[in-house]
């Protein structure tokens, strides 16, 4: 089956692509600030808030974010006048929007952070106004900032923040022009520079106010970056994972990137909801329930970044493994719960997961020879939004009872294999 959260994301593309023209440059900025080894001092002050930092890394990548947060504020302690530090501590603020981007309780308390960045990082410049660091850290705060105002929807104002930032990414390649670590900002650019125009035309007379792209040379410097990159490896793994799957449909690539991330850093709510996502893609359904049992699992337990958005997309695909073999009583109540989530998130768009899961409820209540409750659904399903033909399927149900046309099971498989 294809994978509903591909086709789901389908209805919102552009919000995602437009995330990348306002945020477009503020991985480079964040990575590139500490992307070559003769040049860490103009970065950070010494090589003790180097570890510091690099342990925080690391810690933001597993999601141990208390941890991670311990470690950017010794940093800040350590040089309160420096953006650095500063910067650090409102990545893992940023993690926790990435991770429930629907939440948009923690934007002021962000965009405050940013303009920390900006401010320290101008008071530098203006004594020393070829001061890197100083340069970097604002570029990669505006950066930021511009990627969140993409996902909010204002446009000008993200496109904006992308037009200021991308100066850094040219003095970035001119001051390291062989740095692997730089290579993932110019694959960024270069892919989305190209992909953007070709989806949207209307954007195409905006595009004359920034260099041309190339999708192919962008893909391979963001595998060059991923394999060769000594601080952007990770970051430009994540990036191309995300193209992988939501442009290129390229899974088995994206599959063994998502796998390598998600055993290298197992706490990792992200990492590990795209290795399930592939796992689906790809048909590997058994390692597909498992991967998504434990997401659920997590939720349940109150795992940070664990969140309803992750349940509900946990549960739907549970649902489906149980319904593709024919445990049809258990398949409905996890489609149950799809619902139940569904209504807590209070989206004003009705999601696929939402839709498919009402529909599959009536086709499991016509299998189980339940026809009222089964047109109870499908009247439900016609009064939705209509989703990769899911009121023509109604219509047709309403008319002909669905039918499984095999047994249905009635124990509950084991959780390692059906």
């Amino acid at each position: 089956m294809i994978d509903i959260f591909v086709r789901n994301w389908n209805g919102i593309q552009s919000k995602h692509i437009y995330t990348r023209i306002g945020g477009l440059v503020a991985a480079l900025i964040l990575i590139s600030a500490l992307s070559h080894t003769s040049l860490k001092a103009q970065w950070l002050p010494d090589w003790r808030a180097e570890e510091y930092v690099q342990r925080g890394i690391e810690q933001v990548y597993n999601y141990e974010l208390d941890s991670a947060r311990v470690s950017f504020q010794k940093v800040v302690d350590m040089h309160p006048e420096h953006p650095g530090g500063h910067f650090f501590v409102s990545m893992i603020d940023w993690m926790n929007i990435l991770v429930n981007i629907e939440d948009e309780s923690l934007d002021d308390k962000f965009f405050t952070q940013l303009e920390t960045v900006i401010d320290l990082s101008d008071k530098i410049l203006k004594k020393r106004s070829h001061d890197i660091s100083a340069l970097f850290f604002k570029g990669g705060a505006i950066g930021f900032r511009g990627r969140l105002r993409a996902h909010r929807g204002s446009w000008v104002r993200a496109a904006n923040d992308g037009r200021r930032a991308l100066p850094i990414v040219r003095r970035a390649e001119s001051l390291s022009p062989d740095n692997a670590d730089i290579l993932l900002g110019k694959g960024i650019y270069n892919y989305y520079a190209a992909v953007i125009p070709e989806m949207f035309s209307w954007v195409r007379p905006f595009m004359i106010f920034f260099p041309s792209g190339d999708k192919e040379e962008g893909l391979d410097q963001l595998r060059r970056a991923s394999q060769e990159a000594r601080y952007a490896g990770i970051e430009a793994s994540y990036f191309l994972m995300q193209i992988l799957y939501f442009n290129e449909k390229k899974y088995r690539e994206g599959f063994e990137i998502s796998q390598k991330l998600h055993e290298q850093f197992p706490g990792n709510p992200l990492f590990q909801r795209y290795y399930g996502r592939f796992c689906v893609a790809l048909g590997r359904w058994d390692e597909a329930y498992k991967t998504f049992l434990s997401v659920a699992e997590r939720f349940e337990e109150g795992r940070n970044g664990y969140t309803v958005t992750a349940a509900r997309e946990a549960q739907y695909y549970i649902a489906q493994y149980l319904f593709n073999n024919n445990y049809l009583k258990e398949a409905l109540d996890h489609y149950s719960s799809v619902l139940e989530y569904s209504k807590q998130l209070q989206s004003d768009v009705q999601s696929g997961f939402l839709i498919l899961s009402t529909l599959r409820k009536g086709m499991i209540y016509d299998a189980l020879e339940e026809r009222e409750k089964a047109l109870a659904y499908y009247r439900q399903v016609r009064s939705m939004d209509d989703y990769q033909g899911s009121r023509a399927l109604a219509d047709r149900y309403m008319q002909t009872p669905y039918s499984r046309g095999s047994t249905v099971r009635e124990v509950k498989p084991n959780k390692l294999s059906p």
